[in-house]
């Protein structure tokens, strides 16, 4: 007896077929992993691929009046080990007190894990010096303009423009203090009184920022020079505000030398979050709002106007 086995070319044909087909789908899967690990790893840790050592970059610039960001771009180069020390490009003309305290108090902090070097660009004044003070090294442009400490609170005063276009505003208060800034009346000797008080106080916790940060100057000394004057970067250097005098070339070369980087050293800069279209479009109306909030508000401002 014979037993014939009969073979249908068609269907040796789809199962070769069916078998390239599910080893294509598999290798591109296998690709897609090995691409999103990488990039997990290149993105949670930015030393990972490297063990060299680096100076990390985070960029100060315009008017300081949000502290998020800047902190999260601190913490991300404090948990990275490959990152010895830390190079802040000022470039501001300062902002909001609080922001400014904020990002101070973080670099102060970082300073006892991390070397950090400020270089200041064109501007580094006020909030923006502020927050320079918390560096072990700050270099300066001879032509940077910085210094400007001191506070500011500006409201307006449109009592006049209101009697001519014949507007009125009606307040209901809880106390005599609440309207302290209204545009439509003139600010009494009390509510004056009352708001240079606290200026004098945030403008002394300015003087003890720098000195605490600084260290090398006394405050005194430091008051007879704090009374919201400009400074050239020559003439911060002469009065010990700065401690350098050179551009960003410099302040990279410092960074490295405080934090023992032998060679040219490589800069890195925290990563930004990647957002989508929506994303950012909801971002801008958000930071839109903010700012006509803010024209409608008044605020303690480290800024140099």
């Amino acid at each position: 007896m014979y037993l014939t086995v009969f073979f249908n070319p068609s269907m040796k044909k789809r199962t070769f077929i069916l078998s390239f087909l599910i080893f294509l789908v598999v290798f591109i899967f296998l690709g897609f992993v090995a691409v999103g690990i990488y990039l997990v790893l290149k993105e949670e840790k930015p030393g990972f691929v490297s063990s060299a050592k680096k100076v990390g970059l985070v960029k100060v610039e315009g008017v300081i009046l949000d502290s998020k960001e800047i902190i999260e771009h601190l913490h991300q180069l404090r948990d990275n080990e490959a990152v010895p020390a830390i190079l802040l490009r000022i470039d501001s003309p300062g902002g909001g007190v609080g922001p400014s305290q904020e990002i101070y108090k973080e670099i102060l902090k970082l300073r006892e894990k991390k070397k950090i070097v400020v270089s200041m660009g064109s501007l580094a004044a006020s909030g923006g010096y502020y927050i320079a003070s918390a560096a072990d090294w700050i270099v300066a442009n001879p032509g940077t303009l910085t210094g400007s400490i001191g506070v500011i609170l500006q409201g307006m005063n449109m009592e006049e423009l209101f009697k001519k276009i014949g507007v009125k505003t009606v307040v209901v208060k809880s106390g005599k203090y609440k309207d302290i800034f209204s545009p439509d009346r003139e600010m009494t000797e009390d509510e004056k009184k009352l708001l240079q008080a606290m200026i004098d106080e945030v403008y002394e916790q300015f003087l003890d920022a720098i000195v605490q940060g600084r260290r090398n100057i006394n405050k005194e000394t430091l008051r007879s020079i704090a009374d919201g004057r400009v400074f050239t970067g020559s003439q911060a250097k002469e009065y010990g505000l700065v401690d350098e005098l050179g551009n960003f070339q410099d302040a990279l070369e410092k960074a490295a030398q405080l934090g023992n980087i032998e060679g040219k050293p490589e800069v890195i800069e925290p990563k930004k979050k990647r957002l989508s279209i929506l994303e950012q479009l909801v971002e801008g109306i958000t930071y839109l709002s903010h700012q006509m909030a803010e024209g409608r508000s008044f605020k303690l401002m480290y800024l140099l106007q």
